[in-house]
């Protein structure tokens, strides 16, 4: 019997496989599909202090090895899920849950943090810091070393659960990040966000999004995951979550072997609502081709 157990701060997940926050709502629309249950965790979608509508339309964009999004975190606010989208949710879901919070303040994100970390059901709090800082000129809390670090500690002195921050990719050296926002008290982290990209309609001459910019996802950016993923390992002692382009379960085992302790899944369940069931369905059998009972042996690796 493969074991496909895995470990976060504590959190044990029946397997590695997550359904990765944006891509999976708040599980309901999952439902229809399978019984999300057989999930090693998901994320839910990224939650602000204050409703928001998002960005305006259009808003995705198609490209080879993926998609770009400008969603512009739309979702309920924080008072929504909390009272209505959780307990909705945890009437049939009983895996891990992780809450992914986003903020464009320092005292938006504690707010955030301190209020859901206190709800029974949730697991991990996952800090989004790709958010541009309003406070700081726009530029994103996850761009400077420093920024990050102070985000993360104040939300770290509020949050009841284990903190993981998801870095953007959008940065010189992600490794230094890592080291600060662990150094921080971060108990772990999810990496990577979105890649900054671009699509121009040849016929208009004008940028397809009404954003202009917006988050590259999907297999074409694997690659530089898994090559993030790689290097965070070196220099940090936490756990990492391995995210970006995965759609296969030779993909989670190539980011577990580079160093993730888990794997999210996104941009392919909006292809394929079925994507994380048959990647968590083929990974025993994979497994076994590679003479691997433990999946947990593999974490690391390649280093």
């Amino acid at each position: 019997m493969i074991n496909l157990s895995v470990t976060l701060s504590n959190v044990r997940l029946q397997n590695p496989v997550i359904a990765a926050s944006g891509c999976f709502g708040y599980g309901e629309e999952f439902r229809d599909f399978y019984d999300i249950n057989l999930l090693g965790a998901f994320s839910c979608k990224g939650t602000t202090l204050h409703p928001r509508f998002g960005n305006p339309t259009p808003r995705i964009a198609e490209t080879n090895g993926g998609m770009i999004n400008s969603v512009g975190l739309q979702n309920p606010g924080i008072e929504a899920v909390t009272a209505t989208e959780l307990p909705r949710l945890f009437a049939h879901y009983q895996q891990p849950l992780l809450a992914n919070i986003s903020g464009f303040s320092r005292e938006e994100y504690t707010a955030c943090c301190e209020q859901i970390s206190a709800i029974d059901g949730v697991s991990i709090v996952e800090l989004n810091i790709s958010c541009p800082n309003v406070h700081g000129g726009g530029m994103s809390f996850g761009a400077d070393a420093a920024c990050a670090a102070a985000v993360t500690a104040a939300c770290k002195a509020v949050c009841k659960k284990p903190l993981y921050v998801k870095l953007s990719p959008n940065v010189t050296n992600i490794a230094e990040i890592a080291k600060a926002v662990e150094a921080a008290g971060a108990d772990g982290l999810s990496l990577i966000n979105t890649l900054l990209a671009m699509r121009i309609n040849t016929k208009t001459r004008k940028p397809i999004l009404a954003n202009t910019f917006g988050g590259l996802s999907g297999p074409a950016i694997f690659p530089v995951a898994l090559r993030m993923v790689y290097q965070v390992y070196d220099a940090v002692k936490i756990p990492i979550i391995g995210l970006g382009g995965v759609s296969s379960a030779g993909d989670v085992i190539e980011m577990m072997m580079a160093g993730a302790s888990a794997v999210q899944v996104g941009a392919a369940t909006l292809t394929d609502p079925f994507a994380c069931k048959k990647i968590i369905d083929a990974l025993p059998e994979t497994l076994q081709t590679l003479g691997i009972e433990d999946i947990n042996e593999i974490i690391g690796a390649a280093h």
